[in-house]
């Protein structure tokens, strides 16, 4: 019973390191193959993104990068009253991606992923993926355009036709497609090992 008890508490031990160290954030996060480097399950799943919805890795990467920094449970700032007193948050934006709830509840709905969460880096990725994608059925914007596809993504579909008028957002957006490039031009160096990466399956 005792020897039981003891395998017991390894296992949580090890559950708990091993949920801890996939969900910490990396110590690089503008470096594509330091990123993959140290996580390379994530790899796994940003080229299964692509593959299934046609967004670049490159992309991906980026969006995360401004969005939340690669961290699991990062949330927009409370709003304060007299710049004193902590309020509610601006939006439900939460996790990874940074999706709100209703459009997170859309996606799990449209792709029969109910137990989908925003801290998890690979239901990130594929709401990425589903979202670029709708993008471009929606506002035929290819999913490869990191500036138009980076302002519907934050501005949302309907008020994408608005941005024009909005420069904070397109300096925003200009920022993550000059990141997306960096990533992209780091990824020509590493893929070709991430790709032969024993540990990655597809």
């Amino acid at each position: 019973m005792k020897k039981q008890s003891q395998i017991l508490n390894s296992f949580f031990i090890f559950l708990l390191l091993f949920s801890t160290a996939c969900s910490s954030i990396p110590k690089n996060t503008a470096d594509s193959c330091s990123i993959f480097s140290e996580r390379y399950f994530w790899y796994k799943h940003v080229k299964k993104t692509e593959k299934k919805w046609g967004t670049p890795v490159h992309l991906q990467l980026a969006f995360i990068k401004m969005e939340s920094d690669f961290d699991w449970l990062a949330k927009p700032k409370r709003l304060k009253l007299f710049k004193v007193i902590p309020y509610k948050r601006p939006s439900s934006s939460f996790g990874y991606s940074q999706a709100v709830k209703g459009t997170w509840e859309q996606y799990k709905k449209e792709n029969n992923k109910p137990l989908a969460t925003r801290a998890r880096f690979k239901d990130s990725v594929d709401f990425i993926g589903w979202y670029t994608n709708k993008t471009s059925q929606i506002l035929k914007i290819s999913n490869k355009d990191v500036f138009r596809q980076y302002i519907a993504y934050h501005e949302g579909w309907g008020n994408y036709k608005n941005y024009k008028n909005n420069n904070k957002i397109i300096l925003i957006a200009k920022k993550v497609e000059k990141q997306s490039s960096k990533y992209k031009s780091q990824l020509s160096k590493c893929q070709k090992v991430l790709s032969t990466n024993k540990y990655i399956l597809f």
